[in-house]
């Protein structure tokens, strides 16, 4: 049986770029278009040209694309402006871009506030708009902005906006839910009653995520018969953002509902790359991944307790609906207070840790961590923590060296410029095979401090940890009161990029701080298989 054809567009560097602490420069943008046509995405919104500087010089070429149509997006004339004489269209027409979304009311209420114009120019202006796009060799679409709200208002207005675009040559008419407060039902019922005045390959949804139902709102409008889906990488856009599809193409692609109905231009192959792509943008924005996000997130296909741990070792599908391969994921086995036997034995094969089934240590481990997680650590966000402990009760990490003293110092000065300025000095004492060393660092504050001095000299280890670096820094009061213990969390990362994430507990912050470090240069000496 043929599948119809379902269309991506993504809107992340345009609506994307609204969200709240977003900001792309231009060398984001470009990166991030090739990325998505990398991706196999349709369309990609590469944002409103004329609006400001960047999106400006952005389409003043046209991205070396290989499947991918780039989009621009704007206003349609101004009321009471003819298409030949509005600035914005003629930014929009000159754009080198393939095609041109605009952007067009579609509700009698917003029509009449916010434009403050007649239902009769505002469908003049989307029929002249469309035309001179046309004119102009573009492909055109138009986001009928408001248009759930507007039908339910007025559904004969909102129905005549959508079919002068239809009428005037639009190849899509895209039905916005721009407030994101519209339900699933009313959003099928809706794109169907459409459907029956223009054809849905010619109809796509533009959800927003108001109410979390977004991808559920998209997915109800593909069922009525809407053949094109707007959203944007991690969800980002406008207040809580539009639909993810991140979520939306592996539901798309994987749920027999959708999969055995439509064919979509992101490959099984394309599809295996796509946590990696919403990593890279997080990364790009310098913002921590969402752990719990659906298919892509890292907690996405972990499985914490025990019982479940041994089904899951049995049999995957007991508690996975998906394989995590088929995005880029992987399966983890959480060790924690609620482990079990299997847990720890699951952690320690993803680990690559030999051990031997029938081994009394094993036992020894997972009481051990119990304990140690009783007290506060917690090694299910600290997997290289977890596997140093592994390898110490099993017997198998080197001593490489001994921290014989440490000691940090912050302390208020003048600097040579005469600004006051809080300064942080550590002292660290070592031992290594039998060699004494001392090393003294300065740093903005008492962990980089320690941070620095631990790593400038450890003598015949020093090559193996020359590009490892801290990233990030995490640390959460466990209980308060004048005994309060802390946990911190430190996340490094080599010159391989490999990242891991170490943990330390005390009722002393430095202390706690340390013991992460620690921890995370011996994990990567382990790694880097430094001779004991």
């Amino acid at each position: 049986m043929s599948r119809e054809r379902l269309y991506l567009f993504d809107t992340t560097l345009r609506d994307g770029a609204q969200t709240n602490g977003v900001d792309f420069t231009l060398h984001d943008k470009q990166i991030i278009a090739q990325m998505l046509d990398e991706l196999g995405i349709d369309y990609v919104e590469g944002g409103y040209p004329g609006a400001n500087p960047t999106d400006t010089e952005f389409f003043s070429s046209r991205p070396a694309m290989r499947h991918a149509r780039f989009t621009a997006f704007g206003m349609t004339r101004r009321p009471g402006r003819s298409a030949s004489n509005d600035p914005g269209l003629a930014a929009l027409i000159e754009a080198k871009a393939d095609a041109i979304c605009f952007v067009a009311k579609a509700s009698a209420y917003q029509v009449r506030v916010a434009l403050e114009t007649t239902n009769e120019e505002n469908l003049a202006s989307i029929r002249d708009s469309v035309k001179a796009a046309r004119a102009a060799g573009r492909e055109v679409m138009v986001d009928c902005e408001h248009f759930f709200d507007g039908y339910k208002e007025n559904a004969a207005f909102a129905l005549a906006c959508a079919k002068a675009a239809y009428d005037s040559g639009a190849r899509w008419v895209v039905l916005c839910d721009t407030n994101g407060g519209s339900m699933p039902h009313e959003v099928e019922a809706i794109v169907a009653e459409v459907t029956r005045h223009i054809p849905g390959s010619h109809v796509g949804i533009h959800a927003h995520n108001d109410t979390e139902q977004a991808v559920a709102n998209s997915l109800a409008a593909v069922r009525a018969g809407a053949r094109q889906i707007q959203g944007t990488l991690n969800g980002l856009g406008e207040r809580c953002g539009n639909a993810n599809l991140c979520s939306l193409i592996p539901t798309l692609r994987l749920k027999q509902e959708f999969a055995d109905r439509f064919e979509i231009g992101v490959t099984p192959a394309q599809m295996g790359g796509l946590m990696k792509v919403s990593r890279t943008l997080d990364d790009m924005l310098n913002r921590a991944p969402n752990r719990h996000a659906p298919y892509v997130g890292e907690s996405a296909f972990v499985t914490k307790t025990g019982i479940h741990a041994s089904a899951v070792l049995k049999d995957p599908q007991t508690y996975e609906h998906v394989a995590p391969e088929t995005v880029g994921n992987h399966r983890k086995v959480l060790v924690s207070d609620q482990a079990g036997r299997s847990n720890v034995i699951a952690e320690l094969e993803r680990s690559g840790i030999p051990y031997e089934k029938n081994d009394p240590k094993l036992t020894r481990l997972v009481e051990e961590m119990k304990e140690k997680e009783a007290a506060g650590y917690a090694y299910e966000s600290a997997d290289a923590s977890f596997q140093l402990l592994a390898r110490r009760v099993l017997g198998r990490v080197p001593e490489y060296f001994k921290v014989e003293q440490f000691d940090v110092n912050v302390e208020q000065r003048y600097n040579a410029l005469g600004e006051r300025v809080t300064v942080a000095m550590a002292v660290v004492k070592v031992d290594v095979a039998g060699e004494r060393l001392i090393s003294a660092a300065e740093g903005n504050g008492p962990v980089n401090a320690l941070d620095v001095a631990l790593r400038k000299d450890l003598g015949k280890y020093q090559k193996y940890i020359e590009g490892l670096k801290l990233i990030d820094y995490r640390v959460r009061i466990l209980n308060g009161g004048t005994e309060a213990v802390t946990r911190v969390l430190i996340e490094s990362e080599d010159e391989n990029g490999d990242s891991w994430t170490t943990v330390g507990v005390s009722p002393n912050i430095i202390d706690a701080s340390f013991q992460a470090l620690m921890d995370s240069v011996v994990y990567k000496l382990v790694k880097a298989g430094a001779p004991a």
